[in-house]
């Protein structure tokens, strides 16, 4: 057998819901972060791993928790980034923001050097984990 095989090997990590972009299903892709003490930090819009069925279900547990303020501290951002990982002013204009209390496993590529998850997927909720101790888990602070 000649040529080498790749392999993409994801990461994965809980990251608290606070707050989703509304679709066709109830979601289209929620919105990410993780708490540097008192203050939830933005890291990503997540539409990837949602079959319809998952989307429902998101939207129904999401749907009590709506707000009206964003509850990230680094939103909005001034540009999308080079992956498109950023949530500036106008992306923030189709968000629904909603009480960081709900936990979603996140599988991903890497971080950017901007401190974005890029290539993210859902992997599923996390009901038995607390959001507030959901923290940054990757070495290096962005």
């Amino acid at each position: 057998m000649s040529g080498a095989l790749k392999f993409r090997l994801n990461s994965g990590q809980e990251l608290v819901i606070g707050g989703f972009i509304p679709g066709v299903y109830g979601v289209d892709a929620i919105v990410v972060g993780y708490y540097r003490g008192e203050e939830l930090m933005y890291v990503a819009r997540v539409r990837n791993g949602f079959v319809p069925a998952s989307r429902r279900q998101v939207f129904a547990k999401l749907k009590s928790l709506v707000i009206s303020q964003c509850p990230f501290v680094n939103l909005p951002e001034t540009h999308n980034g080079c992956w498109g990982e950023g949530l500036t002013a106008v992306d923030m204009e189709k968000c629904m923001w909603v009480r960081p209390e709900l936990v979603a496993q996140i599988e991903f590529l890497e971080w950017t050097e901007s401190g974005h998850l890029r290539h993210s997927k859902f992997a599923g909720l996390r009901e038995d984990k607390d959001p507030r101790s959901v923290v940054k888990e990757h070495p290096g602070e962005a």
